[in-house]
C-alpha cells in the first residue's frame, strides 16, 4: 500500500513537471498580436496627454502667432491739437490741427521678419516631434522592463515551487536515513583487547576466539557500520536541506523586490500616461520580438537629418539667416507718408474767398540711420549665434552617431541572447525529457529531475529578457533615426 501511495505521488509529481515546461508554450499561442495592440493604444494615450508633449505642442502653436505679429505695418500715428484761443489766419480762425502719419520699413524687413518667425516656429514643431519621440521610447522602454519584472516574477515563482518540492523531498530523504544518534552506546560489546577483560592469558585468547565467532558480536559489529554510514548520510541530508532554505529565502527576498521594482515601474509608466501612479496597467502574457525597419540599418547623413532635433537647429539656422538681412535692411531708412489737416473757422473781418476753407497737406517723412554701430553689433550678433548653431550641429550629429552605435551593439547582443538562449532552452527542454523518461524506469533522481527543470525556467526567462532588450533596442534606434514609434 505505501509503495502505492510513493509511486501514486511520483506520477503527479512528473505531471507537475510536464505542466511547467509546456506553460511557456500555451501562452505564445494566446493572443499574440495583443502586445502591439495594447502598446499602440497606451502611446496615443500618451500622446494626447502628457504634460511635456503638450508644452511643446502649445510652444509651437503660440510661436505661429508671432508670423501676424511681425508680418504687420507699425501701428499708424495719430496727433490731434486743439487750440484753447483760435488761432487767427489771414483766411480765418485755426480751431484744431490733425495729424495721421504712417511709417513703412525698408521693402523686404516685413518679408524677413515673417520668415524668421515661420522658421522658428518650424523650430519649435520639431521640439514638439522629438518630446513626442522621447516620450514614445520611454514608455516602450518601461513596458519592457515592465515584461522583464512580470516574466521574472512568475518564473521566481515557479522556482520557488520547485525549491519548495527539492526541501520536502530533502526532508523526508533525511527523516527516512537511519541516523548514529538513534542507537545507544551501551548496545556495542566493546572490541576484543579492551582494558576491562580479566583472566589469563590463555583463558583470554580462548575468550576472544569465541567472541569473534559468535553470531551476536557479527550483528554488533555490522550495526556499528550500519550506524556510521547513516550518521555521515544523515549529516549530509541535513546539510542539503539547509542550503536549500537558504536558496528559498535569497528567491523570496528577490520576489520581494521585484514586487516593489513592479510598483516603480508602473507609477512611472502612468506618469508617461498622466495618470495616477496606482492605475492599473494591463500587460500580455506574451513578448513578441517586433519586427525593426530597414532604414535603421544604414548610418548616413541623410538618415540622421530625419532627427528633429537636428531639423530643429537647422531651421534655427535658416531663421538666423532671415534675420541678418532684416538687420542689413533695418539700416535704411523708414519711409512715413500722412497727412495733415488743418481745422479753420471763418472770420467774420475776413472777406477772402478762402475764408473758413478748412487746409489738408500731405506729408512726407523719413528716419535717418546715422548711428550704424548698433547694425553692426546686431549683424555680428548673428554671426556669431549661426556660428554657435553650426557648433551645436556637430555636436547634436556626433552624440547621435554614439548613440547609434551603442543602441546598435544592444541590438545586436539581444540578437545572439536571443538565438543562444533559444538554443539552450531547447537543450534544456530535451534533457528533461530524457531524464523524465528515465525516472519512469528508476533510472534518474526526482531532484535533478527538478534541478533540470529549474534551469529550464531560467533560460526561458532569459529569452524573454533577450527579447525586451531587443525591442528596447530598436526604439532606440527609431528613436535616434527619428522613425514613427508606433508599431
Amino acid at each position: 500500500m505505501k509503495k502505492k501511495n510513493k509511486n501514486k505521488n511520483s506520477r503527479l509529481i512528473i505531471f507537475a513537471v510536464i505542466s511547467i515546461s509546456i506553460y511557456f508554450h500555451v501562452f505564445l499561442c494566446i493572443s499574440i498580436y495583443a502586445q502591439s495592440d495594447s502598446l499602440n493604444k497606451y502611446l496615443e494615450v500618451a500622446g494626447k496627454n502628457n504634460p511635456v508633449v503638450m508644452q511643446k505642442y502649445y510652444e509651437y502653436m503660440a510661436s505661429l502667432q508671432k508670423v501676424p505679429q511681425v508680418g504687420s505695418l507699425p501701428d499708424p500715428e495719430l496727433n490731434v491739437g486743439v487750440f484753447l484761443k483760435p488761432m487767427e489766419l489771414m483766411d480765418g480762425k485755426q480751431i484744431a490741427d490733425i495729424r495721421l502719419m504712417q511709417m513703412f520699413p525698408w521693402f523686404g524687413v516685413i518679408k524677413s521678419a515673417k520668415d524668421e518667425m515661420s522658421l522658428m516656429a518650424k523650430a519649435n514643431y520639431e521640439s514638439f516631434l522629438d518630446a513626442k519621440l522621447q516620450l514614445y521610447y520611454d514608455i516602450q522602454r518601461s513596458w519592457n522592463e515592465m515584461h522583464k519584472v512580470k516574466q521574472n516574477l512568475r518564473i521566481s515563482n515557479k522556482n520557488l515551487e520547485i525549491l519548495q518540492t527539492i526541501e520536502r523531498l530533502a526532508i523526508s530523504r533525511y527523516t527516512s536515513t537511519p541516523s548514529g544518534n538513534n542507537t545507544s552506546s551501551n548496545n556495542i560489546i566493546p572490541p576484543s583487547g579492551s582494558s576491562t577483560a580479566t583472566g589469563s592469558p590463555g583463558m583470554q585468547t580462548m575468550g576472544g576466539n569465541q567472541s569473534n565467532n559468535n553470531p551476536a558480536n557479527i550483528q554488533n559489529t555490522s550495526s556499528m557500520q550500519n550506524n556510521a554510514m547513516g550518521s555521515s548520510a544523515g549529516v549530509s541530508g541535513l546539510s542539503d536541506v539547509y542550503r536549500i532554505q537558504i536558496e528559498i529565502g535569497e528567491l523570496q527576498n528577490n520576489i520581494s523586490q521585484l514586487t516593489s521594482r513592479w510598483n516603480t515601474l508602473t507609477a512611472e509608466f502612468n506618469s508617461y500616461l498622466n495618470r495616477p501612479p496606482s492605475s492599473l496597467v494591463i500587460l500580455p502574457d506574451t513578448l513578441i520580438a517586433v519586427i525593426p525597419s530597414q532604414a535603421i540599418f544604414t548610418l548616413n547623413d541623410s538618415m540622421l537629418a530625419k532627427n528633429p532635433m537636428l531639423g530643429m537647429i537647422q531651421y534655427e539656422q535658416q531663421s538666423l539667416n532671415a534675420r541678418y538681412n532684416m538687420v542689413n535692411k533695418m539700416g535704411y531708412p523708414m519711409i512715413g507718408l500722412g497727412v495733415n489737416y488743418s481745422l479753420i473757422q471763418k472770420s467774420e473781418m475776413n472777406t477772402s474767398p478762402m475764408n473758413g476753407k478748412d487746409m489738408i497737406m500731405p506729408m512726407v517723412t523719413a528716419t535717418l540711420p546715422i548711428y550704424r554701430k548698433k547694425y553692426k553689433a546686431m549683424r555680428a550678433e548673428v554671426n556669431l549665434l549661426h556660428s554657435a548653431s553650426e557648433q551645436n550641429y556637430r555636436a547634436t550629429a556626433n552624440t547621435l552617431q554614439t548613440d547609434y552605435y551603442q543602441a546598435m551593439q544592444s541590438f545586436q547582443d539581444a540578437q545572439r541572447r536571443i538565438k543562444l538562449n533559444g538554443d539552450q532552452y531547447q537543450l534544456a527542454t530535451k534533457s528533461l525529457d530524457i531524464m523524465l523518461r528515465s525516472f519512469s524506469t528508476g533510472g534518474s533522481n526526482l531532484s535533478d529531475i527538478l534541478r533540470v527543470q529549474q534551469q529550464n525556467l531560467d533560460y526561458e526567462y532569459k529569452q524573454m529578457e533577450a527579447i525586451a532588450d531587443y525591442n528596447t533596442a530598436v526604439a532606440w534606434l527609431n528613436r535616434i533615426v527619428g522613425l514613427s514609434q508606433l508599431q
